[in-house]
């Protein structure tokens, strides 16, 4: 790729007006597009920053203006708009000549449904009674059936662990476990299943601790600053160097995730891209100076009293024998710690904790050097990003100790051009796969422009209009025509030439399930499916080698008891030192980043460890049972009753052919291992 440093200010700044001039469709040449994107990128100084402030014209960027309220377009087939989604989605198309592709059968259309609201596949008889229901609204009763559905916080909460590195160790060599780290997990789960306002969502995390450190619920909430990886073996935390780096990690997560916004890019200099001066970076991590870890005690106060005194008589005691050992003879030392041993054996067992944060004297903020923290420039109050307070706003006023409730809403104000935009891009990239700016994590001018620019903006509008709720978004995109077409039909007028890609949405984009889907399916269609929810996390095993590797290996203690293995893989232990193999060969991402959409690969380990894994082998021998069970001897209905398990609909005729073929060499639990294996199994369309 030909670097811009060896362009002129001229051709650079004549390739990006270039760029802002065209439609994103016309970039997508190969090869083309990433090389004007590189190009064309703005330059310190050119576009974006000039002499630490921002400029002017830098502020007319399209993600830092308003969010403005639109008119609903006029097309052609008003039959086919649903909602005000489709009138955007369609209008881009009759201008291209284009036409949707058809709606999706209702077999497809309720096996979609459910794994995207739900993240489990639905039963045969399920199914059965949707496509047979002659009602109208069938479909809407089943959306908000499953909108009301406990499932679908637990499907929906998966997309903001990924966002905010959820783990609950927290890495390098010693990997140590966040106290309850799993805590924090169901407090997502159940702020989406109670459609908890986002801007409230907000609010709770980034300083739940300042709004009633009293409340259990809102101290977990505000371990959302704890689930960055930390380097314990750094030594002091608070020395400069380490505290320099936590507060690094914390300040680019804020960015990355409520703004959409690589603020981190700032940290050494202004940000080459966008206008983000060094001192704003400083500012914003301002909010988070007086921010320090907290591990809390979850109890009663008498529970809290009873244990403090117990531990604090068998401290005493273990240091009264300790301080025996030096005047003693070998055998009085091996009495005594033989004393000692047992003093520890009855401790009491630790309180819960929560792993949360807590206030105390705030650090003072530098911008920094090249980003080094012994390398101190100017002292920054907290203040927000100037580009999107404008340019007379001042800091936080400084006597104010409640710094990360400003943040909260600061970052929630509808003023704010970007937090709404960016959680409706979240939103309906989880239905569609892509969202409408498809770099979710970056809505400056290294990310891609929206595709609906428009329709972002309605459905921002939408968004702040409804409470800041999320069910209802969600329901809008999911009773809208775009979202119902077919992912098999083609639509008319050349769309597959004219637009490869599917960006202008002329038909639906089939996926392939997430690692935690592939494994709860699994578990669902070989009846192996636990409903316990939430608690502590489930250790499964794995080989031992990988053990091996941890730090220390007695972190890794697999978990008894009926159904704990057979719980859903949200509830699977997040170690950040050992991935489970089945989640990583189908692309869970590690949790040391952000990760704001799902990759997609296929490679032959995939196809490995579906036919020669543990958990693949282990569940399509009770796939088997199943199978045996409910379908009776007979090789036919055996056939019919996988395919409806197992993909949401009957074999056809070559299916079922091939199907009783293998079945006359193979035995059931082969077939069944084979079923795991197919694209309808794997895809939803």
């Amino acid at each position: 790729m030909i670097s811009s440093l060896f362009l002129s200010d001229r051709w650079q700044g004549a390739i990006l007006r270039l760029q802002a001039w065209c439609h994103p469709l016309v970039w997508r040449v190969p090869g083309f597009f990433l090389i004007l994107g590189s190009l064309g990128a703005a330059q310190p100084g050119e576009d974006s920053v000039g002499g630490g402030r921002v400029s002017e014209r830098a502020r007319q960027f399209w993600a830092f203006q308003p969010v403005v309220r639109l008119e609903i377009p006029a097309v052609n087939r008003n039959e086919w708009v649903k909602t005000g989604i489709d009138a955007f989605v369609l209008r881009s198309l009759e201008e291209r000549g284009l036409a949707p592709a058809v709606e999706a059968s209702r077999m497809e259309l309720i096996r979609r449904l459910h794994f995207d609201l739900t993240g489990l596949p639905p039963s045969p008889e399920v199914i059965q009674e949707f496509v047979k229901d002659p009602s109208p609204f069938a479909y809407e009763r089943w959306v908000d059936r499953l909108l009301n559905s406990r499932h679908y916080g637990e499907r929906q909460a998966q997309h903001w662990l990924d966002l905010v590195r959820y783990a609950e160790t927290e890495g390098f060599e010693y990997d140590r476990n966040l106290p309850d780290g799993w805590r924090f997990r169901d407090y997502v789960i159940g702020a989406f299943n109670r459609d908890l306002p986002y801007t409230e969502f907000i609010r709770q995390q980034l300083a739940g601790d300042e709004i009633d450190p009293s409340d259990p619920e809102l101290l977990v909430a505000a371990g959302f600053h704890r689930l960055g990886a930390v380097r314990r073996n750094a030594g002091n935390q608070e020395v400069s160097s380490s505290r320099n780096e936590v507060l690094t990690e914390r300040t680019d997560i804020i960015g990355a995730a409520f703004l959409g916004l690589t603020i981190g890019c700032a940290r050494c200099h202004d940000h080459k891209y966008d206008p983000i001066p060094q001192r704003d970076y400083y500012a914003m991590q301002a909010f988070l100076a007086g921010t320090r870890e907290h591990n809390a005690v979850f109890g009663s106060p008498v529970q809290i009293s009873q244990w403090t005194n117990a531990t604090a008589e068998i401290d005493r005691e273990i240091q009264s024998l300790k301080d025996r050992l030096s005047g003693s003879d070998r055998e009085g030392k091996e009495l005594i710690r033989s004393r000692i041993l047992a003093a520890e054996g009855r401790r009491p067992a630790p309180l819960a904790m929560i792993a949360t944060v807590t206030n105390s004297e705030p650090t003072a903020i530098h911008v920094l050097k090249r980003g080094s923290w012994d390398d101190k420039g100017e002292a920054v109050d907290p203040r927000g990003l100037e580009v999107l307070l404008g340019k007379d706003a001042g800091s936080l006023p400084s006597g104010r100790r409640d710094r990360r409730t400003a943040l909260a809403e600061w970052l929630s104000d509808p003023a704010n051009p970007l937090t709404a935009r960016v959680m409706v891009n979240r939103i309906w990239a989880s239905h569609f796969g892509n969202g409408i700016v498809r770099t979710a994590n970056d809505f400056g001018k290294n990310g891609e422009r929206p595709t609906h620019p428009e329709l972002l903006d309605y459905l921002a509008d939408e968004f702040m209009r409804n409470g800041w709720r999320m069910k209802p978004i969600h329901r809008m995109i999911l009773l809208s025509s775009a979202y119902r077409q077919s992912a098999t039909s083609a639509a008319a007028g050349g769309a597959e030439r004219m637009d490869p890609e599917n960006r202008l949405l002329w038909r639906f984009n089939r996926r392939r399930l997430e690692a935690e889907e592939i494994r709860d399916a699994m578990l669902s269609v070989a009846g192996r499916l636990s409903e316990e929810s939430g608690g502590p996390s489930v250790i499964v095993p794995v080989d031992a080698e990988l053990v091996k590797q941890l730090y220390k290996p007695s972190q890794w203690t697999v978990s008894t008891g009926e159904g704990e293995l057979g719980r859903r893989s949200i509830y699977l232990i997040a170690k950040r030192n050992l991935r489970l193999p089945f989640m990583e060969v189908f692309d869970q991402p590690a949790s040391q980043t952000s990760c704001a959409r799902r990759q997609s690969s296929t490679h032959a380990p995939q196809a490995l460890e579906l036919l020669n894994g543990r958990t693949a082998n282990e569940l399509a021998r009770a796939f088997a049972g199943r199978i045996r069970r409910e379908a009776g001897p007979r090789l036919e209905e055996q056939v019919d009753r996988a395919y409806w398990l197992a993909t949401g609909r009957g074999p056809v005729e070559r299916e079922r052919n091939l199907a009783l073929t293998f079945l006359d060499t193979q035995p059931l639990e082969e077939f069944a291992l084979a079923t795991f294996n197919l694209n309808a199994f794997l895809y939803v369309y």
